[in-house]
C-alpha cells in the first residue's frame, strides 16, 4: 500500500477544515459540523442549508479561497456532500 504524500494531504485538510468552519458559520451549526465526513449530506440534508445559504457559502468560498465561480459551473451536485463540495473547492483551486 502507498504512503500518501503529506504535502498533498496537508492543503487537502486545510481545505476540509476551512470549508467546516464556513458551514458552520453561516449555518450557525454551532459545532455540529466537526462530525461531518467526506460522505456527509449536505444539501436537502440540512435544514439551514436553503437557497441563501448557499448564496452566501459561494461567496463565502470565492472570498476565502481567493477564485470566482461562474454561474454555469456549479449546481446541487456541488453541495451534495461535504466530499463534493471539497472536490470543487479543490479543482478550482488547482485551475
Amino acid at each position: 500500500m502507498a504512503i500518501p504524500d503529506p504535502m498533498f494531504l496537508e492543503p487537502a485538510l486545510e481545505i476540509k477544515q476551512e470549508i467546516l468552519a464556513i458551514l458552520d458559520e453561516i449555518l450557525s451549526l454551532k459545532g455540529r459540523s466537526a462530525s461531518f465526513t467526506e460522505k456527509t449530506p449536505l444539501l436537502g440534508a440540512i435544514p439551514e442549508l436553503d437557497s441563501m445559504a448557499v448564496v452566501a457559502m459561494i461567496t463565502t468560498l470565492e472570498e476565502r479561497f481567493g477564485f470566482s465561480i461562474e454561474d454555469d459551473e456549479i449546481d446541487g451536485a456541488t453541495f451534495a456532500t461535504l466530499g463534493s463540495l471539497e472536490d470543487f473547492v479543490q479543482g478550482k483551486l488547482t485551475v
